[in-house]
């Protein structure tokens, strides 16, 4: 079953509106996919205009910005320390913007959405 951004059957008062017209592509939505550490595994979802989205479902290394050095490096998530969206992300090791990951080059925080972007960009935490 596929979720919908149209309007619903029903009014507030809990009336019906007169027949509606059948559903668009352009009202699909979607259910939150859970991003997780892992092989790199990505979903190919098609967008409008043609457009092309790839939506991460397993990601295994992050593109890490060092302020420092003011430069990128690649580095391997080892697990989720802290989710600030939901305390159970941290438990099932669920990826999203804002969380506070562990690489390889210490704790960084993810400042996209890797759902909708197919990557894990994020800043390295100094102390």
């Amino acid at each position: 079953m596929s979720v919908s951004h149209g309007r619903s059957k029903r009014k507030k008062t809990g009336g019906v509106y007169k027949p509606l017209r059948h559903k668009r592509l352009f009202e699909l939505g979607s259910e939150m996919i859970e991003i997780r550490p892992g092989e790199k595994k990505v979903k190919v979802v098609k967008g409008m205009g043609g457009t092309l989205k790839l939506r991460a479902i397993r990601v295994k290394e992050a593109n890490v910005f060092i302020p420092s050095q003011k430069k990128f490096q690649k580095s391997e998530i080892v697990q989720v320390k802290e989710n600030p969206a939901n305390p159970h992300f941290v438990r099932r090791n669920t990826i999203t913007k804002g969380a506070v990951i562990e690489t390889k080059l210490g704790l960084a925080r993810v400042t996209n959405r890797p759902g909708q972007e197919g990557s894990v960009n994020a800043v390295l935490l100094e102390k």
